[in-house]
């Protein structure tokens, strides 16, 4: 991992980075890289929110900056697409708010979702970045590495032989840095549970 790292990290809502990837982006940070965190939904600038009042994003947007200032994350971006509606956005819409975002964080190494997560803003955003990135444009050419990551409480909770499931074939050694990302998925005090659930600190530890 080299300094000269521009990283990217894709989380769909808050948490999603610390739980799918925040060992390796301490890991990333602690080699130098500028590491850039894109929280992609929030409340949205289009009224009510169907389902969590605004005083709820407040909460774990503060949340999310302490946890990413633990992992030592450089920059966080907050895209304010309306979570869970993501997929009632017209596409070109969606299309143009990941463009801007690659163009104006211009990663060398980019973290998406896994594309058959079970939550619909995962797959969407997904599908989406994987226009923003191609090579036919001046962006994509800039990226050298695409990883999608496994975010415990919505990876394989698809149909089992219906859709492909998560089969990694890269894996990052991040022992010397699980301590940051437990700390870290603490800060979400909204969002951790008690065991054996999957967002609680045994489960990702």
């Amino acid at each position: 991992m080299s300094s000269a790292e521009r990283v990217l990290v894709v989380a769909p809502h808050p948490d999603d980075e610390t739980i799918g990837v925040g060992g390796t982006i301490a890991r990333h940070a602690a080699a130098g890289a500028h590491v850039t965190v894109a929280i992609m939904t929030g409340h949205g600038s289009e009224g009510a929110h169907p389902i969590w009042p605004e005083g709820h994003w407040d909460a774990v947007t503060q949340e999310a900056q302490r946890a990413c200032d633990i992992l030592g994350v450089a920059d966080i971006v907050y895209a304010n697409l309306p979570a869970v509606t993501i997929a009632d956005m017209p596409l070109w819409k969606l299309n143009q708010a990941t463009q801007k975002l690659l163009e104006q964080c211009n990663p060398t190494t980019l973290y998406v979702p896994f594309p058959n997560d079970l939550h619909k803003d995962h797959r969407e955003l997904f599908h989406s970045f994987s226009i923003a990135w191609r090579p036919s444009s001046e962006v994509g050419r800039q990226v050298r590495d695409i990883y999608c990551y496994e975010v415990q409480s919505e990876t394989h909770w698809n149909i089992p032989y219906v859709e492909a499931g998560f089969l990694p074939n890269t894996f990052v050694d991040v022992s010397d840095h699980m301590d940051q990302k437990l700390e870290a998925f603490k800060q979400y005090t909204t969002q951790v549970k008690p065991p054996p659930d999957a967002r609680s600190l045994e489960a990702i530890a």
